[in-house]
């Protein structure tokens, strides 16, 4: 059965930019209730409870048609909010800023420059009609970037994520209200550029 991980950091970590509260409850009471219900469905099949999150996810087809809803929305839910925490950190620890490396490299040949990224990345988060994610992904061995509804995952398409932002409005409502622009602005000073470049 599936448990909440621990965040990697404290719920005021990422303050000012995301709040304490909104992070208590999208960690403590959102992600639990994707895992409480993903454990429901798949809690008589042996098969699927056996496997990894990602597993589960990259392997839709294979999930029984009565529970298969279930499992791709809160499956889904689990996996990228696991994803999500791990993408951010305190200000104060290093996160924000620019990426350097292979990743800086990797995103000035396919966009142009980090700012065009950055412009792009903001356009499909902002662009996501209702719930859903944007994510700077890897398909072979190019960069795109791409947007998922609800908790869908780009892994379910054969892509690897590097980088996904929550744009679901329990991920910001309490500071933001309805300024998802305001949101998506501030979250790039808790990116934690180390961490994607381990994806990369």
């Amino acid at each position: 059965m599936f448990e909440l991980p621990d965040l990697p950091y404290g719920y005021d970590a990422l303050e000012p930019y995301i709040d304490k509260q909104t992070m208590e409850l999208h960690h403590g009471k959102h992600h639990q209730t994707y895992i409480d219900k993903l454990n429901a469905a798949i809690k008589d099949n042996d098969e699927l409870s056996s496997l990894s999150i990602e597993d589960l996810i990259k392997n839709l087809d294979k999930v029984p048609e009565d529970i298969k809803a279930a499992v791709r929305n809160n499956g889904g839910g689990h996996l990228n909010h696991g994803f999500f925490w791990k993408v951010m950190a305190s200000p104060s620890e290093g996160a924000g800023g620019e990426p350097s490396g292979d990743l800086a490299s990797a995103i000035n040949s396919t966009f142009g420059s980090f700012k065009e990224f950055q412009e792009k990345f903001a356009s499909a988060a902002a662009g996501r009609f209702g719930s859903g994610w944007a994510w700077l992904v890897k398909n072979g061995d190019k960069l795109e970037i791409t947007s998922t509804p609800n908790q869908d995952s780009p892994i379910s398409e054969n892509k690897t994520p590097i980088l996904g932002l929550d744009v679901w409005e329990h991920a910001y409502y309490l500071k933001y209200q309805n300024r998802r622009p305001e949101y998506i602005d501030a979250w790039w000073n808790v990116v934690n550029w180390q961490k994607v470049s381990e994806n990369l």
